[in-house]
C-alpha cells in the first residue's frame, strides 16, 4: 500500500492519496479544489486515480471531488448518511453513496465507512486495511471528527450555516464518537483532515498524524467520562467561524463549478479604478508596503490570505486584485479555494501609483507618544488574545467585527490600531479608511514590537 500526504498551509487542510501498488490504482481522500498535486503525485508513482472520496460536506474550502471525477473519470464515494438538509445534490451514476459499515476495495486495499455524526450529520471516518499484509485495519482517516489533540467542533451548522439548536446535539454526537474511538485498538494511526490553524477546532496540534493510543492518553477529549462535562468543554471557547463558511456548505452540497468553466481574470485598465471603487465590487490591494488605494481592502498575500478575504467578501459581487502579474495565478487559486469565482480582473501596482497614498504607520515609541497625547488604542486581535495580554486602556474589537462597530468609534479622536504583528491592523486601517476615518495610525509590528521595545502590557 502506498500512502501520500498533502497539506495546504493556507487552509490548514490535509488530504491523502492511497495507492494499491499491485494494481496501480489510487484513491484521493478529502481533495482540495486545486487537484494538480494529486495528478502529479499519481503520475510520479505510476498510479491511476480511479476513486475519490471525502469524509463530509466541508465548510472551510471548496472540495475538489468533482474536479477529480471530471478529469480522471474516478468514481465518487460520498456519504449517504445525514438528514435531508445534508444530502449531496450532485451524486450521479458515477457515485456510490456510503452507509455506516459499508466496505469497498481499491485493488487489495479494503476501506470501511464508519458513521460519526457530530461535526456534521453526514460525517464518516474511513478505516483502511492492506489485505495483502494484514486482516486488521492500519489507520483511520478521521476527517473533522478527531484531530491531533482535539475533536472537531460541533457548532458550525448553527453558527455558520444558520441551523438553529444543532450545536448541543452535535456535541453529544461527538461524545458518542469519542466513546466509540476509545474502544478501538491503540495501534491505529490517526490521519486527520486538518492541522493547527484550522477554525474547525479550537486547539489542533501541529503534528500531522498520531495514534489512537496517544490520543487516548493526551487528547483532552478522551479525559471525559461525563457527557454533560464533555459537551460543556467542547462548546466552550470555539473561535468565531469565518463568514465564508456558510457559502462553502452550500457550494459543497450543490457541487462547485469546474475550474475549466471559469473565466480567467484579465488585466484591467487603470482609468476604470475609480468607477469600480464606487461600485459594489471589492478591490483587494495586496501590496506589502503601506502604499494603499483608498476604499480598497488592504490584505497582504500571506498564508492566511484566503481566510482574511473570506471574512469580507460578498459572493454576489465581483472582486478585483491589485497585484504583480506573477502573483495573479497564486492569488486567484487562493480565492477559488474558498469559492470566490467572480474575479473580474487585476490592476498592476505601478499603474495605479497615482491613486495611492500611504497608510500611516508608527513604531512603538511613536505609538506610546500617541497614547500619552490621548489616542484611543484599538486592539483588533481576537478576544482570547486580548485577555492573554494587552496594552493598558485598549478597546478590543476584532478586525473581523469592525464593520458592525464603526458607529462606536470616535472620528474626532486619534486611533492607534494594533494586532499581534501588524498584518490584521493593516486590514483594519483600510476598513476604517473605507468608512471615512482619517485620524488613525497602525502599529508596525503590533504588540510584539511594543513588548520588544520594553513597553508594558496587562494580563488577566
Amino acid at each position: 500500500m502506498l500512502l501520500k500526504y498533502f497539506y495546504d498551509r493556507a487552509l490548514a487542510q490535509a488530504s491523502y492519496m492511497i495507492g494499491c501498488q499491485e494494481t496501480g490504482e489510487a484513491l484521493i481522500i478529502d481533495p482540495a479544489r486545486d487537484i494538480t498535486p494529486y495528478l502529479q503525485a499519481a503520475q510520479q508513482e505510476n498510479m491511476r486515480i480511479v476513486q475519490v472520496t471525502e469524509t463530509h460536506i466541508h465548510a472551510d474550502f471548496v472540495s475538489g471531488i468533482r474536479e477529480i471525477a471530471a478529469r480522471t473519470g474516478a468514481r465518487m464515494y460520498l456519504s449517504g448518511m445525514g438528514d435531508a438538509d445534508w444530502k449531496y445534490q450532485f451524486a450521479d451514476a458515477n457515485t456510490v453513496l456510503l452507509r455506516d459499515g459499508d466496505t469497498w476495495m481499491l485493488g487489495n486495499i479494503k476501506l470501511s465507512a464508519i458513521h460519526t455524526p457530530g461535526h456534521t450529520p453526514e460525517h464518516l471516518i474511513f478505516s483502511v486495511t492492506d489485505t495483502k499484509m494484514a486482516t486488521l485495519p492500519l489507520a483511520l482517516f478521521t476527517g473533522d471528527c478527531l484531530f491531533v489533540g482535539d475533536m472537531g467542533r460541533p457548532d458550525l451548522l448553527e453558527k455558520a450555516a444558520g441551523f438553529a439548536n444543532t450545536a448541543e446535539s452535535g456535541a453529544r454526537g461527538q461524545f458518542r464518537n469519542m466513546q466509540m474511538l476509545k474502544a478501538l485498538p491503540d495501534y491505529l494511526q490517526v490521519l486527520p483532515g486538518h492541522g493547527a490553524g484550522s477554525a474547525c477546532g479550537k486547539a489542533l496540534g501541529a503534528v500531522p498524524s498520531s495514534t489512537l493510543g496517544y490520543e487516548k492518553l493526551f487528547n483532552p477529549a478522551f479525559q471525559f467520562d461525563d457527557e454533560a462535562a464533555f459537551v460543556a468543554w467542547l462548546l466552550a471557547d470555539q473561535p468565531a467561524p469565518p463568514r465564508y463558511f456558510a457559502q462553502m456548505k452550500h457550494v459543497n452540497k450543490q457541487g462547485a463549478p469546474l475550474i475549466a468553466t471559469l473565466p480567467e481574470p484579465q488585466r484591467t485598465e487603470r482609468y476604470l479604478l475609480n468607477d469600480i471603487l464606487r461600485s459594489e465590487a471589492l478591490v483587494i490591494d495586496t501590496r506589502q508596503q503601506n502604499m494603499h488605494v483608498s476604499c480598497a481592502l488592504h490584505i497582504q498575500p500571506t498564508d492566511s490570505f484566503s481566510t482574511y478575504v473570506g471574512w469580507f467578501v460578498n459572493y454576489d459581487q465581483p472582486v478585483y486584485l491589485i497585484c504583480a502579474p506573477e502573483q495573479v495565478h497564486d492569488l486567484v487559486g487562493k480565492l477559488r479555494a474558498i469559492g470566490v469565482d467572480n474575479i473580474a480582473g487585476y490592476f498592476l501596482p505601478d499603474e495605479i501609483d497615482a491613486y495611492s497614498k500611504p497608510l500611516r504607520v508608527v513604531d512603538a515609541g511613536e505609538a506610546a507618544d500617541l497614547i500619552r497625547k490621548g489616542a484611543l488604542t484599538l486592539d483588533v486581535r481576537t478576544e482570547s488574545e486580548f485577555h492573554d495580554e494587552r496594552i493598558a486602556g485598549a478597546l478590543n474589537i476584532p478586525y473581523t467585527d469592525l464593520p458592525k462597530h464603526m458607529a462606536e468609534l470616535p472620528k474626532n479622536r486619534a486611533l492607534l490600531i494594533h494586532c499581534q504583528t501588524g498584518i490584521r491592523s493593516q486590514i483594519a486601517a483600510s476598513l476604517l479608511e473605507r468608512h471615512n476615518f482619517t485620524h488613525f495610525a497602525h502599529l508596525d509590528g503590533g504588540i510584539d514590537a511594543w513588548k520588544a521595545a520594553g513597553y508594558p502590557v496587562e494580563q488577566d
